[in-house]
């Protein structure tokens, strides 16, 4: 996007390459139109590269009862740039580090500008089910912790 110009609300996070508006994706547009299930994103206020989102700890997990927030910022580049997924509220798993930073091959080197929001998304919700300890940040996760950090800060 250029610096002398504005994006004004309506508008999605894209390249200004000079693609048509059919080759640029909306993912306000995509997320109403395919929401996985248990979660929620938008835009936080008038920002469109902000996104806050919301998932429900999946039933039977020991996420289960919890209410996870998480930020989504897409650079300019989206989609040919991964939008950075981060949780806001402390969890404790094997693939998301205390910053909050979610090890998962889609928001590192397997993003394809194919992928949608919504497949963001829900391969993030698929992590809470389950964990990935062959790539794991934090590789000593026990299932009685988890489930005391989904009470303590996620309820």
């Amino acid at each position: 996007m250029s610096s002398d110009r504005q994006r004004s609300d309506d508008e999605s996070p894209s390249t200004s390459s000079g693609s048509s508006d059919a080759d640029q994706r909306d993912p306000l547009a995509e997320i109403t139109l395919d929401p996985p299930p248990n979660c929620s994103a938008g835009p936080k206020g008038a920002n469109i590269y902000e996104w806050r989102r919301t998932i429900l700890g999946p039933l039977g997990s020991v996420y289960e009862g919890g209410v996870f927030f998480l930020d989504i910022t897409f650079s300019s580049d989206y989609p040919f740039k991964v939008p950075k997924v981060t949780f806001r509220t402390r969890i404790y798993h094997c693939n998301i580090n205390s910053q909050g930073v979610i090890c998962l091959d889609i928001l590192k080197d397997n993003w394809s500008p194919t992928l949608t929001i919504s497949n963001v998304l829900l391969s993030v919700c698929s992590l809470l089910t389950d964990c990935n300890p062959v790539d794991p940040l934090v590789g000593s996760i026990a299932t009685q912790v988890a489930r005391q950090w989904t009470k303590r800060y996620a309820t």
